[in-house]
């Protein structure tokens, strides 16, 4: 791995790095100060090549990082931090973005868990709105774009209540008949990700893999509980705690909703961004899946005899029992 770039070293004649500030899908992640305009922040996203790689294959990668960040470049959308620029130094690539203030999604809910609350419901559906927004804008493309690693620290909340979906380490351009080369280390977080995009191969994700990763997304900003993994649930289907059994504010629908995004088969999620948008908000019913979720754990006899509805009938059949049992030994 190439070692990462030093505070105040300048890039492109332009771009003075100011801070590493993360590490992304792609590589790391710089703040920088752009010195052509001055008071401009911006971000810098490394694209991490896999220098195991034969040489031709490396070079086509790159070939697919200029198409892809001159596709990404074009965009232009409020929920999205805008790509203003895209160039390589020596062996490594670099998106120039907006840089986003304010807290990432996974800040706010490590936080809530700390004071032992939940995120409200409310709030939540709202950022899932304008999530939703920027992902219809992205799969609306032509060709679609998927971003393949929505979590709660890539959504960031400016100050002014507006949601931004950044990182967009693992983009795909969903072009048709175009082999996608997996050029970075990673193909997501597991949390998140769904089954199909496990392994080198990018064959089967499509749009509906952003909607597993949107869906396993809010399981987690609303129960304060990471979700199990799609691993995990597929040898362990019980392996997924329903919302409500951690929250029980979140509302049936919201929970049926989510359950049905981060079905593990693409085909039984929702079809589009827009209809598991609709079911969320409640313009639509989404369908009762037969999800296979955790028991409860068996409460012990005393308990059941003692705080249950049917306690009243066990202990009169009980007492007519000890009664009939006196009345024959009298006799």
């Amino acid at each position: 791995m190439l070692p990462t770039l030093k505070n105040g070293e300048i890039l492109r004649g332009r771009y003075k790095i100011r801070e590493r500030v993360g590490q992304g899908g792609m590589g790391s992640i710089y703040l920088a100060e752009d010195t052509r305009l001055q008071g401009r922040q911006c971000a810098l996203k490394e694209v991490e090549y896999d220098r195991a790689l034969p040489e031709k294959i490396r070079d086509e990668a790159r070939d697919q990082f200029l198409r892809e960040a001159t596709i990404l470049a074009r965009l232009d959308h409020p929920n999205l931090p805008k790509v203003s620029d895209f160039f390589s130094n020596g062996p490594r690539d670099y998106l120039v973005m907006d840089y986003v203030p304010g807290s990432d999604l996974r800040t706010l809910l490590l936080e809530a868990r700390r004071k032992k609350n939940f995120l409200k419901e409310i709030d939540v559906l709202a950022w899932a709105d304008q999530l939703a927004n920027a992902l219809t804008f992205l799969h609306g493309q032509e060709p679609p774009i998927v971003h393949r690693d929505i979590k709660p620290s890539n959504l960031k909340l400016m100050p002014n209540g507006l949601i931004k979906l950044v990182d967009f380490g693992l983009v795909k351009i969903l072009a048709p008949e175009e082999v996608t080369i997996t050029i970075i280390q990673g193909q997501g977080t597991a949390l998140y990700t769904p089954l199909e995009q496990y392994g080198g191969s990018d064959a089967h994700t499509d749009i509906r893999s952003d909607i597993y990763s949107f869906g396993a997304t809010l399981y987690h900003l609303l129960t304060n509980e990471s979700p199990a993994d799609a691993r995990k649930r597929f040898l362990h289907p019980e392996s997924l705690v329903p919302l409500r059994q951690m929250n029980a504010a979140v509302s049936i629908r919201t929970e049926r909703a989510v359950l049905w995004a981060m079905s593990l088969h693409p085909d039984e999620r929702p079809p589009t961004i827009n209809e598991f948008r609709q079911a969320l908000l409640g313009y639509s019913e989404p369908p009762t899946l037969p999800i296979t979720v955790r028991r409860a754990r068996p409460q012990p006899v005393w308990d059941y005899l003692v705080h249950r509805p049917e306690a009243t009938l066990a202990w009169s059949g009980a007492v007519l029992l000890l009664i009939s049992l006196l009345v024959t030994l009298v006799r």
